[in-house]
């Protein structure tokens, strides 16, 4: 069913409606996603931002409207399998945790930054250990920009789930989800018109932004409090095992856990994100690219991360490059791009992980 769309006046606008449209400011930065379901803080930044109608979508995304026959009924339910637990961040929680986040940004040098640290990593950290989720839901993690601070989000959560799939204990998860929430404060040193830059970095403007994570490391270091893990997660984020990184290019050993673990959440929420001088990646192509990664990254917090991430939730529908459409019924550990997948209309099984009838098929 293709999308329909209208225009809209901002004073009919209600919560829940989906955006039609990119809401870009004057520099050409995304702010609110097309796609994006508008909760009353959206309405009113449109309000006060002088938007007097804009583009909504009715109806579903662009998708087959897929029946599944009796046979395949029978074969899902005989092989069907749920997913692990997974993380649920509502969007209250996401805002007000961004919001902390950019609070943080702006006020360094406050004598609470600590304490204020600690309150706003309080609630992500109850929101991910609440029901003891071991993945999560990529789809639902919103395609976020670094500017509403919604990518410090994004990559504290995953940062989270990879460290419990990699072995990290209680205590160490709450401060991984610290050090993701601040991995990027150093930003806050670099100048304006370069962190805000529409277009690409030149080559002295991206030396100059390679010392965020440097200026990060100094910021916890002058508040007492926080730990090594913290302060390593955020100074060597941007290392790499082949010790091709920054800000200290060291490599292997000398890179913390935290900081190998963030790495591969930054990089993802970093493909994924879309730019005003690039697109963002599909996930699936965003999760092979990771793959291929050997050299940058650590193969353990790669491996965590493929098996903590859900790209493909049992029961949707995808469609196959064999030209069925089948419904997930099974996620294969370590390997979310090949589900196992049962054809609506024959009832047929392709388990695209372990059967080797099924190399060739790839969901499209």
């Amino acid at each position: 069913m293709a999308i329909k769309q209208k225009r809209v006046s901002i004073r009919k606008l209600e919560e829940g409606m989906k955006l039609g449209q990119q809401i870009r400011d004057a520099t050409g930065r995304v702010l609110i996603q097309q796609g994006t379901q508008l909760e009353g803080h959206y309405i009113q930044y449109l309000e006060e931002h002088g938007i007097n109608s804009i583009i909504i979508q009715e109806g579903e995304e662009d998708g087959p409207q897929v029946q599944l026959s009796d046979k395949a009924k029978r074969v899902v339910e005989r092989t069907r399998v749920d997913d692990p637990v997974k993380v649920s961040l509502r969007e209250d929680v996401k805002k007000r945790v961004g919001e902390g986040v950019q609070f943080l940004f702006d006020n360094t040098e406050s004598k609470n930054f600590l304490e204020t640290t600690n309150n706003v990593s309080e609630e992500l950290t109850r929101a991910i250990t609440k029901y003891d989720a071991v993945a999560i839901d990529i789809a639902q993690l919103k395609v976020s920009d670094e500017y509403t601070f919604k990518h410090s989000v994004d990559v504290a959560s995953l940062s989270m789930i990879i460290g419990k799939k990699y072995g990290l204990k209680r205590d160490e998860i709450r401060e991984i989800g610290i050090a993701g929430l601040l991995h990027d404060v150093g930003k806050s040193k670099i100048p304006k018109q370069i962190l805000n830059k529409p277009d690409r970095l030149t080559d002295e403007e991206f030396h100059q932004m390679k010392f965020h994570s440097l200026y990060g490391y100094k910021i916890l270091e002058e508040n007492n409090g926080f730990s090594v893990g913290i302060k390593s997660g955020v100074l060597q984020h941007h290392e790499k095992m082949n010790g091709k990184g920054y800000p200290m290019s060291v490599g292997g050993a000398k890179i913390h856990p935290f900081a190998r673990i963030i790495s591969v959440a930054d990089v993802y929420d970093a493909l994924v994100t879309e730019r005003p001088y690039k697109k963002g990646f599909p996930k699936k192509d965003a999760i092979e690219i990771i793959m291929t990664m050997t050299d940058d990254l650590d193969m353990k917090a790669m491996k965590s991360f493929l098996t903590s991430v859900i790209l493909y939730p049992v029961d949707s529908i995808v469609r196959l490059s064999n030209g069925e459409y089948g419904k997930v019924v099974e996620n294969n550990p370590d390997y979310p791009l090949r589900p196992k997948v049962v054809a609506t209309e024959t009832g047929a099984v392709y388990d695209l992980n372990n059967d080797v009838h099924c190399q060739s098929i790839v969901i499209l």
